[in-house]
């Protein structure tokens, strides 16, 4: 679950990270009201307007701009929220703002030293091992630097079972090039950070850039917080830090009647039970010639129910010509699976507009065959993957 770059920021600051300062705002008024509150806190009168949407390159779109007094801060505020922002990591259309985050300038004006880097906090699956990658060259697309400056790019692997130890974090600051002060300030932003990531059980944190500023200090004046969604039940509070908004609607639809749904940019849905069984049927799909429209998995349960709301949620992208349905009956039978099909599309009537292939292996598959084909229904069946394949390709030809 991601999380806005505001909340990203003071869940840090819970941890002790030394974060820019800020306020949320919904309306121009409200960024005017923040701003004043930042100015008695901060006393500097400029201030940086950040749409909050959950997609990086927001400054590249227009999304973060500099107000140097509050009337700037209200018409660019007022011209930020409400706007289709679009950026490298949006859809094609962009995103709506709906708040802004007003955050105090700590580029202090006619200031020249200082320095921004890049941190990260990861999981490296290739070793069990948590991961801090680091880097210079902050401000900048980590992919970019990768490529470019492949060398400029640091890591420090950390024992889970141990934990970070103090050497490693002065290890980050050294490698940093930082000295005195901000080196103690980097030392204990590491070990900070690190906490924050293993006690909010997140799978990624990411601080682009980290900010030293003219007098030392270090800053994150960015944050963002991927959340890992399987241990949201032990974090209630963080939870309910969800934005609907930014989320696909049809996938948000789906999780709340229990199913696993993923959108996709091809044009044959999948209904399936199994993630693996999923996997090889997008396979398929593509064998086929075709392109996964989604990733759809019903679980154990595929009654009457829960079939045709499958299907309604599929049929909500457009660009769908054709569903496969490949389920394998083993905690359930295939004859239920059968009927529970032929039902959803007696139920749908008009609403089914694209044929349907269904491939059912597993207990009772030959009386789940039979009471396909007797449908009457454009339901096609299939027994073997390669038969399915066929038909899948007929069907989008």
């Amino acid at each position: 679950m991601n999380l806005h770059e505001y909340q990203g920021k003071e869940m840090l600051a819970s941890f002790g990270v030394a974060i820019q300062r800020g306020r949320v705002a919904q309306t121009a008024e409200e960024a005017v009201t923040a701003a004043k509150e930042l100015t008695e806190t901060t006393g500097t009168g400029w201030h940086v307007i950040k749409a909050q949407i959950h997609a990086g390159g927001r400054g590249k779109g227009g999304g973060v701009r500099l107000a140097k007094n509050l009337d700037e801060v209200k018409t660019i505020a007022g011209e930020i929220i409400g706007m289709q922002l679009i950026t490298p990591q949006t859809p094609p259309a962009g995103k709506p703002v709906h708040q802004v985050l007003v955050a105090e300038d700590v580029y202090y004006p006619g200031e020249t030293e200082t320095s921004e880097f890049y941190v990260s906090v990861l999981l490296n699956r290739s070793t069990g091992r948590n991961m801090i990658m680091y880097s210079t060259e902050g401000g900048m697309d980590i992919e970019t630097v990768a490529e470019e400056t492949p060398h400029l790019i640091f890591t420090e692997e950390i024992d889970p079972a141990v934990g970070i130890q103090g050497f490693q974090a002065r290890k980050v600051a050294f490698n940093l090039g930082l000295s005195g002060n901000a080196f103690k300030e980097m030392t204990k932003f590491i070990t900070s950070l690190y906490t924050a990531y293993v006690e909010s059980d997140s799978s990624l944190f990411e601080i682009n850039p980290v900010l030293k500023t003219s007098d030392n200090r270090i800053l994150a004046v960015d944050a963002k917080v991927t959340l890992d969604a399987n241990a949201l039940f032990r974090h209630k509070d963080l939870a309910a830090l969800r934005d609907k908004r930014e989320e696909n609607p049809i996938e948000v639809e789906a999780g709340e009647v229990g199913l696993n749904y993923v959108d996709l940019d091809g044009n044959v849905g999948c209904m399936v039970n199994g993630a693996g069984l999923a996997m090889a049927t997008m396979d398929l799909i593509k064998q086929a010639g075709g392109s996964p429209a989604n990733f759809l998995d019903v679980g154990g349960t595929a009654d009457a129910a829960r079939v045709e709301t499958a299907f309604r949620i599929i049929l909500k992208d457009p660009a769908v010509e054709a569903i496969l349905v490949n389920i394998f009956g083993g905690i359930v039978r295939c004859d239920r699976v059968a009927q529970g099909i032929v039902d959803a599309y007696k139920n749908m009537g008009d609403a089914i507009n694209v044929p349907i292939i269904v491939r059912l292996q597993g207990t009772n598959a030959d009386i789940a065959k039979e009471l396909i084909d007797g449908s009457g229904l454009n339901v096609l069946s299939a027994t073997a993957f390669q038969e399915a394949a066929d038909k899948v390709q007929e069907a989008i030809a």
